[in-house]
């Protein structure tokens, strides 16, 4: 049996993979704005109908892009063995150490996008705003499980060091950063 049947995915679908593909490739080795819908088309080998058949516009392959990731994200969250909160917290704030040291590192999708889209109302944000508050609040249902009196300002705290970390990582030593994630968990954690 072919891939094709065997995923019950057509050619819509891989056009539509092969797109969503290169556009993430593109928008994070050289940012958003600098890649154009004609060389997305050219580099997945897609006819330009193709494109706005799967995407009405280039913010919508934005968008998607950005969902994309956010899953992919979600997913490796699930994914990581059950453990106690205090332990999930460090093993989801441990997957910065992993992101930054697999090579090609060019910072945060999410926040590379936002400081290409600043209108909080456009659907690009709206969509960075999801991921945000989804991060947010996981770790904030964590601390409230392990008995932090302040979850919330905890995970804000917790969310605001992520960013600092994967926009560190971009500009710093990337080696430096999962020494860095244990001991600002452990610091974080261990405060009260």
């Amino acid at each position: 049996m072919n891939e094709r049947k065997s995923t019950g995915q057509g050619e819509a679908g891989f056009a539509r993979r092969r797109l969503l593909d290169t556009a993430t490739r593109l928008f994070y080795e050289l940012g958003i704005h600098a890649v154009g819908i004609d060389r997305i088309i050219a580099e997945a080998g897609v006819a330009k109908a193709t494109f706005y058949k799967h995407f009405p516009s280039k913010n919508d392959l934005v968008v998607a892009y950005l969902e994309e990731i956010d899953r992919l994200g979600r997913s490796a969250v699930a994914a990581l063995p059950k453990q106690p909160p205090r332990k999930m917290v460090s093993a989801i704030m441990g997957r910065i150490s992993e992101a930054v040291t697999a090579g090609g590192w060019r910072g945060c999708p999410f926040l590379n996008a936002a400081a290409e889209y600043p209108d909080p109302a456009s659907a690009v944000r709206q969509a960075i705003k999801a991921r945000r508050m989804w991060y947010h609040n996981s770790l904030e249902s964590l601390l409230a499980e392990d008995g932090d009196p302040a979850p919330r300002v905890t995970a804000s705290l917790l969310v605001a060091l992520s960013d600092g970390l994967l926009e560190g990582a971009y500009l710093d030593d990337d080696e430096n950063v999962p020494a860095l994630v244990r001991e600002a968990v452990t610091r974080m954690l261990d405060r009260r």
